[in-house]
């Protein structure tokens, strides 16, 4: 497996190339987001989370947080979580376990950041296949020749007896411009697109009239990206937990209502 730097890092690496110095003052310990303290809202200190967000290109002051540990602070940039020192020098890079309660606290926020990325993209914009009754919605990033994507398309009717409603959006891995692309592009400007995706996934050519398609298809793949989508089908549950790959209905089902495969 190729090693493959951690975006924080790359970016910390550029500010350090750069000459890039820093000084803080020192973060109080609190869970949560965290408002600056009275001496900072009366100007008396720098505040830590204005100074960090500076020094990293790309990060506003609200993507820092004060962590539960004293000293250090949380950085998130899409749905990756990373944790950097009061003084900006050290970055701490893994997930933040609570060992009283067994808590994988990275992956909870990484969990609330996915479902409030996904949530901005209206349904009337998703391609729904659901049943009457849906027990749980579960939200797929697909490639239309993605053999897993076609084969967990192949068995929608399953997912839908079994309560799953499905919510597609794209992503075409070869990128913008490539044939997997046009064919996500000929399903939306389809007049009936569950039936064009259905239609493609099984190789049929699907011809439309063109429509502004290309903006959806790209709002999708970047929200893809900012997920840290790598492969498809990925799968989002309810609760922004990614789960990268193919789940047959029946395990999927399981999964969804005892939390265990």
């Amino acid at each position: 497996m190729r090693f493959r730097p951690h975006p924080l890092l790359a970016t910390l690496l550029a500010a350090t190339l750069l000459g890039a110095t820093l000084g803080m003052g020192t973060a109080l310990a609190q869970t949560g987001v965290a408002a600056p303290s009275a001496t900072v809202a009366a100007g008396k200190t720098a505040d830590p989370r204005a100074a960090i967000a500076k020094k990293l290109d790309g990060v506003k002051l609200e993507d820092v947080r004060i962590s539960p540990v004293n000293g250090v602070y949380e950085v998130s940039r899409g749905s990756d979580i990373s944790y950097l020192s009061a003084d900006g020098r050290y970055a701490i890079l893994g997930d933040m376990i609570d060992l009283d309660s067994d808590a994988n606290i990275s992956e909870t926020r990484r969990r609330g950041i996915r479902a409030r990325m996904i949530e901005t993209v209206p349904e009337s914009e998703m391609l729904v296949f659901s049943p009457k009754d849906p027990k749980y919605t579960i939200t797929v990033f697909t490639d239309i020749d993605c053999g897993y994507c076609r084969r967990l398309h192949s068995q929608i009717a399953e997912y839908n007896r079994l309560g799953i409603r499905v919510r597609y959006l794209f992503f075409p891995r070869s990128g913008p411009d490539t044939e997997s692309w046009h064919k996500a592009e000929a399903v939306w400007c389809s007049a009936n697109r569950n039936d064009a995706l259905t239609r493609a996934k099984n190789g049929e050519e699907i011809k439309s009239p063109d429509c502004a398609a290309d903006g959806i298809i790209k709002r999708d793949y970047e929200l893809g990206h900012k997920l840290s989508v790598e492969g498809t089908p990925a799968i989002f549950l309810a609760n922004g937990e990614m789960l990268p790959g193919y789940a047959p209905p029946g395990q999927l089902a399981k999964y969804l209502k005892s939390g265990k495969m």
